[in-house]
């Protein structure tokens, strides 16, 4: 009887071994272009992907107005998460994305945030009436959450008058690296580089009202480099799952 219960164990853990190999034999690479604003979940995101499928996510950060340049001219992209949906709605019209691939995977909040608590007060009244040199916003041009930036300042009226201030990044990565570093005294971006789980991870901010600004409504697309690949097909049915979906959540984003 020992020697069966042994036989049995070393079938069961040749058995796990194979499934294993099996998994590596079949786990595959994608290349994911990201918008900057998703950055933090789509490293948490790309972790438990890598463990539930065996697939690894191959990540790049930027704008979505870059990304659409270096897609057009060829770039290696599978899959491309972009902060709008209007760049990934003009990329199937152009015909570099596999058709009837496109969903919405989430919807952004803007946060005017400085890394001083205290200084930002809940109703964004510092606008008009704080001290501050510089106010970092994305540039309008190549990231949605710099136009939202502009949007809200039109809205409030204050947009002339604060332009002088303006320090403009490339994307909301680099308007997010002048508050944190000093070089502004307080920025738009993106909610979910300021926030986790509920509160805010550093600093003082205004969570902007969305009836200040267009819904950034922020679409994923598989790319037609991507359309023979399971790892970029596996990767979107991923971020459609439960798991992603709060993962996403926790970071200020809301679901479609």
């Amino acid at each position: 009887m020992k020697r069966f219960n042994s036989l049995f164990s070393l079938c069961a853990a040749a058995v796990v071994v194979s499934l294993g190999f099996a998994q590596a034999a079949h786990a595959g690479e994608v290349a994911v272009a990201v918008a900057a604003n998703f950055t933090a979940p789509m490293q948490t995101l790309a972790t438990e992907f890598e463990k539930e499928t065996g697939h690894k996510a191959v990540l790049s950060f930027g704008s979505t107005g870059q990304f659409y340049m270096q897609i057009k001219n060829g770039a290696p992209f599978e899959v491309f998460l972009a902060a709008d949906s209007a760049t990934p709605a003009k990329l199937e019209a152009e015909g570099d994305t596999v058709v009837g691939q496109r969903f919405t995977y989430a919807i952004g909040a803007l946060a005017l945030w400085s890394k001083k608590a205290g200084f930002v007060d809940g109703k964004g009244e510092v606008l008009k009436k704080g001290t501050y040199a510089h106010l970092s916003i994305a540039d309008p041009e190549k990231a949605p959450y710099g136009a939202a930036a502009v949007e809200t300042l039109k809205a409030l009226g204050v947009f002339d008058t604060l332009q002088p201030k303006f320090v403009t990044g490339n994307n909301i990565a680099q308007a997010h690296q002048f508050v944190d570093t000093g070089n502004a005294e307080l920025g738009f971006v993106a909610l979910s580089q300021v926030y986790k789980d509920g509160k805010l991870t550093d600093g003082s901010a205004w969570i902007v009202p969305q009836n200040l600004y267009s819904p950034i409504l922020q679409d994923a697309v598989l790319l037609a480099k991507g359309k023979d690949s399971p790892a970029a097909a596996t990767l979107l049915q991923f971020l459609k799952g439960a798991k992603a979906k709060a993962v996403i959540e926790s970071y200020g984003y809301k679901l479609k």
